[in-house]
């Protein structure tokens, strides 16, 4: 067990210093993953410039009305959350749990929609790179590519909100348990930044699966 010194951990001075070092490990934790996201961005973009006809083909076989329904359910999932934070700072803990709870409904809705819905409508017309993949000709090729980035990247970032649904029910338990008082909300604003990253990783998503393409 970690011994406690009022109410920050026995290695820090004080807990704004505590505070502090939590913010700036999630800081850090965010700057590695968007190294990892970059790369992947980079690689997309790069393929595309050299197989621009076959990515851009693909591009308009995406649903670009779910893609964009979900792009206002997640920032509308984030904007929700940020004022949970705000009702923690002001001590009002109940709002917080409600916030939660309304930004969880809305990254479940978000996964339904790209999974269940998008997913099994892509899967059920063949566009899952292979030998039934219906796109033909000389943009099959690129076509294809396209689709190898579409499913890897909706994977990583589907797996990035699961993460980030299971923190978000971390932080309803622990304000139930009335853990968090208006002095104490390092672990509510870390949950919001993890919260908002995947929200930024989908806006960048966002017009490399359905934007560029339709609009070449």
């Amino acid at each position: 067990m970690i011994e406690t010194v009022g109410n920050h951990e026995f290695q820090y001075s004080d807990a704004r210093h505590q505070s502090h070092t939590a913010i700036s490990g999630m800081w850090l934790f965010l700057a590695s993953e968007t190294l990892f996201f970059g790369a992947l961005f980079l690689a997309w973009i790069y393929a595309r410039h050299w197989r621009l006809e076959g990515f851009d083909l693909g591009a308009r076989h995406t649903d670009m009305t779910l893609g964009t329904v979900n792009s206002v359910i997640l920032i509308t999932s984030s904007v929700i959350y940020a004022a949970g934070v705000l009702y923690a700072e002001a001590g009002n803990m109940r709002r917080l749990v409600q916030c939660c709870y309304a930004a969880m409904a809305f990254g479940v809705v978000f996964l339904l929609l790209k999974f269940g819905l998008e997913w099994h409508t892509d899967f059920s017309h063949h566009l899952f790179p292979g030998a039934d993949f219906p796109i033909k000709g000389a943009a099959r090729g690129g076509a294809q590519l396209f689709f190898v980035f579409y499913f890897m990247s909706t994977a990583l970032h589907g797996l990035h909100m699961l993460i980030g649904l299971g923190l978000v029910l971390w932080i309803v338990v622990r304000a139930k348990r009335g853990e968090f008082t208006r002095e104490y909300t390092t672990p509510v604003t870390v949950v919001g930044l993890y919260w908002a990253f995947v929200d930024m990783v989908w806006i960048v998503l966002y017009p490399l699966i359905y934007l560029i393409g339709r609009g070449a």
